[in-house]
């Protein structure tokens, strides 16, 4: 039985991690952090406001970590006190957070990924074929939409994405976020990231392959917060009793 520590257990991916991990025979959760809890509502295992509260002989083999950027550094001081590997899901960390992920990696093991879903991984790794086999003779466009509390723009996952189109260009593209003042011909060498905010879409990612007289378009499309939670608890089943180092997607699918 692997037992999970939920960073954030109140927010939506903590109740759908929840009701996932319920369903599972082979995971439990073994205790809860939120800031915000205040005993409003019960749980089938202990919750605290704190990761420093939780009791020394509470068994946490791997900690997931949905919650915000602001309580990722206490998370990690926690996690490397108590030798936990952590998932990290929570997005939009600023860099001095990134650099103490990278540091406690080497002590513990931290997975990390922009997107947690096995879907946006497998866009990602077409998108990057697309990019190799199409060449320069395609413009590259990303379009990401989100519902409207989502905060960061572009999403995470579109710069993750970029990011793996750039790589299979050489680093020779330029991320173009905006055009309204813009009056000028799009060059070669620009990947255009466009952000939608509305309603309560889970999250959307198109890219766009546009050439002479073709297009084509690799989208993928989250229907529930399901989909990042079970990716998330497939990363920490993968975690649990993995030694220090850096691991993302590309680990989990190996």
């Amino acid at each position: 039985m692997i037992n999970i520590m939920l960073n954030g257990v109140l927010g939506r991916m903590g109740e759908a991690l929840v009701r996932l991990i319920s369903e599972q025979e082979d995971v439990t959760v073994s205790c809860g952090v939120d800031p915000a809890f205040s005993g409003q509502k019960s749980f089938p295992f202990p919750v605290f406001t704190s990761p420093e509260e939780i009791p020394e002989e509470t068994v946490c083999d791997v900690i997931i970590d949905f919650s915000h950027f602001s309580a990722v550094p206490a998370l990690l001081k926690f996690a490397l006190k108590r030798s936990i590997p952590v998932v990290l899901c929570t997005t939009g960390l600023p860099e001095e957070t990134k650099k103490l992920a990278e540091e406690a990696s080497r002590k513990i093991g931290v997975f990390s990924s922009a997107n947690m879903s096995l879907g946006v991984y497998v866009l990602r790794k077409l998108a990057k074929d697309a990019a190799i086999l199409l060449g320069e003779d395609f413009d590259i466009e990303i379009v990401e939409k989100h519902h409207n509390n989502k905060l960061d723009a572009p999403s995470g996952t579109a710069l993750a994405i970029a990011d793996t189109l750039n790589d299979a260009r050489n680093g020779s593209l330029e991320y173009t976020y905006d055009r309204h003042s813009r009056r000028a011909k799009r060059n070669k060498s620009e990947i255009g990231i466009s952000s939608v905010r509305g309603g309560n879409i889970v999250g959307d990612h198109e890219v766009i392959f546009a050439g002479r007289n073709e297009v084509i378009e690799l989208t993928h499309r989250a229907q529930s917060r399901e989909v990042f939670a079970d990716g998330a608890l497939k990363a920490a089943v993968f975690m649990a009793g993995r030694p220090a180092g850096k691991y993302d997607m590309e680990d989990l699918f190996k």
